[in-house]
């Protein structure tokens, strides 16, 4: 394993931006399939939102859990709740969501 100085913690910490974490939970209104057609325009709404730089990454998870998807936003927690709050799968409570301040590295990306 590579070896970490405190000094290397130090440097690379200033070097870190505010990012929103969004967690999506599956709501009351989650019923497959009838929730495709809304489902589907989320998917635009996020590749919208990735295409204006202002979803970094996202993860929809698909298993059996309640959980539905992981995002990481470039904006503030105030604007991330308001295009949250504007998501068709939001609005139609199909999806409902947390909100979380956080913290990485700009230019980080998925291997």
């Amino acid at each position: 394993m590579t070896a970490i100085t405190d000094e290397y913690m130090k440097q690379m910490g200033a070097t870190t931006k505010n990012y929103t974490a969004v967690i999506l939970k599956k709501g009351p209104s989650f019923k497959m399939p009838d929730v495709f057609p809304v489902l589907w325009e989320h998917g635009r709404k996020n590749y919208a939102l990735r295409a204006e730089g202002l979803l970094s990454v996202v993860c929809p998870i698909n298993d059996e859990t309640e959980m539905a998807g992981i995002g990481i936003f470039n904006a503030n927690v105030e604007q991330t709740k308001k295009i949250m709050d504007e998501d068709p799968a939001v609005k139609e409570k199909i999806l409902v969501y947390e909100i979380h301040p956080t913290r990485s590295f700009p230019g980080d990306s998925l291997p």
